[in-house]
């Protein structure tokens, strides 16, 4: 283990991604990019920084670029590519999390219909497709707010 103060800091934060809910290599992945001055690193770099193989790397980007919070690029000249956070990271995650919070609120409609909302289990599938449509509604204010700032 090393005595390096930044690679236990990419390990604490990653945990604290890690502990709600993103999977733990993308986690350890998304904060050693986070840290990197430029913001972005080669998959041989970051398996090195975090002492992994680059298969877990490879799993580790894959996951990131879907959900939005990393890109990946190449600068000219070089044949390798890289991987950056870009400036909107926690911006898109947000924005990937209302897509989640729109699905859950529809398959919760769903739900109070197809039981009957006078049911309990209809009313309590009601009220949390309410929650999550106050949820995104909340989310949506904030976020422009945030854009304002900006």
């Amino acid at each position: 283990m090393t005595d390096d103060p930044v690679a236990h800091y990419v390990e604490r934060f990653a945990l604290l991604l890690s502990d709600a809910g993103m999977p733990r290599m993308p986690a350890r992945v998304f904060t050693r990019l986070l840290v990197n001055d430029s913001g972005k690193a080669s998959a041989t770099e970051l398996a090195q920084a975090l002492q992994v193989s680059p298969a877990a790397i490879s799993g580790a980007v894959r996951y990131l670029e879907h959900v939005g919070m990393i890109t990946r690029g190449r600068d000219p000249g070089q044949r390798r590519d890289h991987y950056a956070v870009p400036d909107d990271a926690w911006y898109e995650a947000i924005m990937n999390r209302d897509k989640v919070l729109s699905a859950w609120s529809s398959a919760m409609a769903d739900g109070a219909k197809l039981l009957g909302e006078d049911s309990p289990a209809g009313k309590r599938m009601a009220t949390s497709n309410r929650f999550f449509e106050f949820l995104r509604q909340e989310m949506d204010e904030m976020l422009d707010r945030w854009r304002a700032q900006r």
